[in-house]
């Protein structure tokens, strides 16, 4: 048996990782500026994180969610804490694209509604329902496009109105930041006024923080710049810094009902070892913080050169705008002098590294762009 061919592959296998660093089977070291596509929140081999994993599988690693597990109690307390939302109630998951989901489901339930309100250019995940609220043809089959979902350009507060007054609108979805689609930021002005006319309408705010989400922004949602209040917050990627693990963060205003959403793994022991540490040790490190403190920094670098057309993004969440248009063949570069980037669309370079990255991390970034570029 072979593997089904999905993804285009970089000529490398790391079998090692700390840090902001990873090494191949050869032992070349590269440094990690795209954090296994924004997952890697702590750092690669964290000890706190492994120690916590180590300890957790010693005792119990799964059992289902038929019975108590303490551990999702103490998960919940500490996101709830530290994100803000100490009301909320979390319901956990195994990946972004279930907690999608589970919110459009959610949303549904509800309001009593099914129609959709997307955004132009917006990745939500490959499952169905995520699929069909994700603006790209080309990963949807006829089966997802049975959904109603429609999609409207990004900041347009105008064309949403005028959506919700067609009716039977359950939820509007929207991304923290477009990632995939580039690394747009959706205006302060339009979430403010998008969640004032949710709120009116009786329509769900879904705010999918899954690759913006966990401290990437320099706040622990990008939507807190904003100062809203969704009514449900879907996150996943940094929150287990690598062991799956997705969730729910579900406003006061929904009514629990005993079946009306499951899961087998989701929320299991070792997921919930994971995210536990995870969250200890941005505390602990003010990872948050230096997020917001090392995107400036590399941001301030960037604007030096002549050749970037645009920087987009907060944080450790950038997208760069490269004149000509070149991003892949910077990245080609880039890889070829040990260091990851990704790529968007519309040739972007999209820079997701850990959180933990420091100064001289970016230092070395911007000697080898510079060395590249000339």
């Amino acid at each position: 048996m072979k593997l089904f061919d999905v993804y285009s592959l970089w000529d490398i296998e790391p079998v090692r990782a700390e840090g902001c660093r990873v090494w191949d089977k050869d032992g070349q070291e590269y440094l990690d500026l795209y954090g296994g596509h924004a997952v890697i929140s702590i750092g690669h081999s964290h000890p706190t994180y492994v120690k916590a994993l180590q300890e957790q599988v010693a005792k119990i690693g799964f059992y289902s969610n038929s019975v108590q597990n303490s551990l999702q109690e103490e998960l919940a307390l500490k996101l709830g804490d530290q994100s803000g939302y100490p009301d909320y109630s979390l319901f956990l998951c195994n990946s972004g694209a279930e907690a999608n989901e589970n919110a459009l489901k959610l949303a549904s339930i509800h309001t009593g509604k099914r129609r959709v309100i997307a955004f132009k250019e917006a990745f939500h995940g490959r499952t169905s329902g995520a699929v069909a609220v994700t603006d790209n043809p080309a990963i949807q089959s006829a089966f997802n496009k049975g959904h109603e979902v429609v999609f409207l350009p990004l900041n347009n507060i105008h064309a949403v109105a005028d959506e919700i007054q067609k009716g039977d609108v359950a939820a509007v979805l929207i991304e923290g930041i477009q990632g995939v689609a580039g690394i747009y930021v959706p205006e302060t002005t339009f979430l403010q006024q998008l969640e004032t006319l949710c709120n009116e309408q009786g329509v769900i705010l879904i705010l999918d923080e899954i690759q913006s989400g966990y401290g990437r922004t320099g706040q622990f949602f990008a939507h807190h710049q904003a100062g809203i209040k969704p009514h449900i917050i879907t996150t996943a990627k940094g929150m287990g810094n690598g062991f799956p693990i997705g969730g729910l963060l579900i406003s006061p205003i929904f009514e629990a009902k005993k079946g009306m959403l499951g899961t087998t793994f989701g929320g299991n022991h070792l997921a919930c070892a994971a995210a536990i540490a995870v969250l200890d040790v941005m505390k602990e490190e003010s990872l948050v913080d230096n997020a917001a403190n090392i995107g400036k920094y590399l941001i301030e670098q960037l604007v030096q050169f002549p050749a970037v057309r645009e920087i987009r993004g907060r944080g450790l969440m950038l997208g760069i705008e490269f004149i000509p248009e070149q991003a892949s063949a910077r990245n080609r570069l880039l890889f070829e002098s040990h260091i990851f980037t990704g790529e968007a669309k519309n040739n972007v370079m999209r820079l997701l590294p850990p959180l933990s990255i420091s100064k001289s991390d970016v230092d070395h970034f911007i000697n080898e762009l510079q060395r590249i570029t000339n």
